[in-house]
């Protein structure tokens, strides 16, 4: 049973009342409870609709986001307290960030644990298989954006191989199109550039989703169209910020290899 970070309120429910408490407390902005609701309703019954997964997609997204702006935020002011050589305040903001490191750990933990004991072996089709393991990817990157370095090598790992893992499915079940496979190029490339430092691969990756979903861009289904252009407006961004991160030698040659067609603008993502 997953054992979360709140007391249980959901005992007794049926899925289809849990579904409907999450959705409400998501109404609410009543997230960690959402979280609740969306991990009872997987364990009871872990098929979900489109609809089911997104709610719990949006629950764990919302409660890890929020720490891990914290987090980020904390980091911050320790780097500012440390070049004041204030010690007192660094050891204050330290504590504080062990806090929230050990809520998103609890968390990452325990989302990871659905998706291995429940929701992968029992994904009905390719797409919700692809979802689940870039899922599992994202929790185990975020878990390695603040572990010791010694830490970090075995999660990254662990992150590396549920990205294949859903690469290779999307990539001859889904089309180049798909927003989930899209969604997938977006963090897997995310991921070596931020986790693994491989700034060349995630700029490869990231171009080459982009342009595969440019060329098929007429044959997008209306229902996933403005979803589909949205995380390619979001790769091509990343492209822009991530060459021009780069020294003015690599910058140049970066922009030989991975700069889209210039003549590719925000029109062009508009449907004919």
């Amino acid at each position: 049973e997953i054992s979360g970070l709140y007391p249980k309120m959901s005992k007794g429910h049926s899925k289809e009342e849990l579904v409907f408490l999450a959705r409400v407390a998501e109404q609410s902005e009543r997230y960690d409870e959402m979280v609740e609701y969306a991990s009872e309703f997987c364990q009871i019954d872990s098929v979900l609709s489109v609809e089911e997964r997104n709610t719990l997609s949006v629950a764990f997204k919302n409660v890890v986001g929020s720490r891990r702006a914290a987090w980020r935020v904390l980091s911050s002011i320790q780097g500012k307290e440390e070049k004041k050589g204030n010690a007192k305040n660094v050891e204050k903001v330290k504590a504080y960030k062990q806090k929230i490191e050990a809520e998103l750990r609890k968390l990452c933990d325990d989302i990871l644990k659905l998706l291995n004991d429940n929701l992968i072996p029992s994904s009905p089709d390719d797409e919700a298989k692809v979802f689940y393991l870039k899922m599992k990817g994202d929790y185990y990157r975020y878990i390695a954006e603040f572990v010791t370095e010694e830490e970090k090598a075995g999660i990254g790992e662990n992150a590396l191989g549920s990205y294949n893992e859903a690469q290779e499915i999307a990539s001859t079940k889904l089309a180049s199109t798909h927003p989930i496979r899209l969604g997938l190029a977006l963090n897997f490339s995310v991921f070596y550039y931020e986790i693994m430092q491989d700034h060349s691969k995630a700029c490869d990756m990231a171009k080459k989703a982009f342009d595969e979903a440019i060329t098929n861009l007429d044959n997008v289904t209306d229902d996933s169209y403005k979803d589909a252009t949205l995380i390619m407006q979001l790769l091509r961004d990343n492209l822009t910020l991530w060459t021009s991160d780069l020294p003015d030698e690599q910058a140049d040659q970066a922009h030989q290899i991975y700069a889209i067609n210039p003549l590719i603008n925000t029109n062009t993502l508009k449907k004919k």
